[in-house]
């Protein structure tokens, strides 16, 4: 009897642990979306609505569901809290929630570079740099849902399978 409730507890973990790691494949692509969207949003608020930066931050936070609005967050924050640069504060707003996010070292690359350049240069040349992080932005996707078409169902495969082969090896 021991066996067998301990067969079923081997067999629900590692199932779990399948499902939790498909679970981080398919939030790349939904995370990666999102973060275009705020991209997307930052440059019209910039371009048409010639907002401030903090404001622009705050007004996305608000838009974006978390970890992104944590993000926004955190910099409209630092940008009005302290002196600081705009780009120390885009690298430690990044810095705090890079963990909370399902992003890999592209994207950080990618959002990295774009916080060098935000708020340096004038309208035209900042579109632009919108526009270059967005293209960058979309690969990644692309990436992320080959990724996730290739190995989504066979993480959750795993975790079952592996808890099957655990169990017969035990017993």
């Amino acid at each position: 009897m021991i066996k067998i409730i301990g067969a079923i507890f081997i067999l629900l973990s590692t199932t779990w642990a399948g499902f939790e790691s498909s679970k981080h494949l398919s939030e790349r692509p939904r995370q990666l979306r999102w973060l275009k969207s705020a991209m997307q949003s930052l440059e019209a608020e910039i371009m048409y609505g010639h907002t401030p930066l903090h404001e622009a931050a705050r007004k996305i936070a608000k838009q974006m569901p978390k970890p992104l609005s944590w993000f926004f967050d955190s910099f409209a924050e630092k940008l009005t809290g302290t002196e600081t640069t705009v780009r120390a504060a885009w690298e430690e707003s990044l810095k705090e929630i890079w963990k909370l996010t399902a992003f890999k070292q592209g994207e950080y690359e990618v959002l990295l570079q774009f916080g060098e350049n935000l708020g340096k240069h004038d309208l035209i040349t900042q579109q632009k740099q919108i526009v270059l992080a967005l293209t960058h932005l979309e690969r990644e996707e692309q990436e992320a849902r080959e990724k996730q078409h290739k190995y989504e169902k066979m993480a959750k495969s795993l975790g079952l399978m592996s808890g099957l082969l655990l169990i017969i090896l035990l017993l």
